[in-house]
């Protein structure tokens, strides 16, 4: 993947597969990989219905 989606739901899910794969041990790392900070994908997806769980790794 050379980017992350614009789509609310494709991107949740781009986002939960790299994290449950282990392609990435958190969002942190994800996010920085993609040249994107992580309160900014959070905020976005929480407008779009999205809540970042810390403890499950996932949106």
């Amino acid at each position: 993947m050379d980017y992350l989606p614009k789509d609310p739901a494709i991107l949740v899910s781009s986002v939960n597969m790299l994290l449950r794969d282990e392609e990435f041990d958190t969002l942190e790392a994800l996010c920085y990989a993609f040249n994107r900070e992580p309160d900014e994908i959070k905020d976005y997806l929480l407008r779009k219905g999205f809540v970042w769980s810390e403890q499950q790794k996932q949106f």
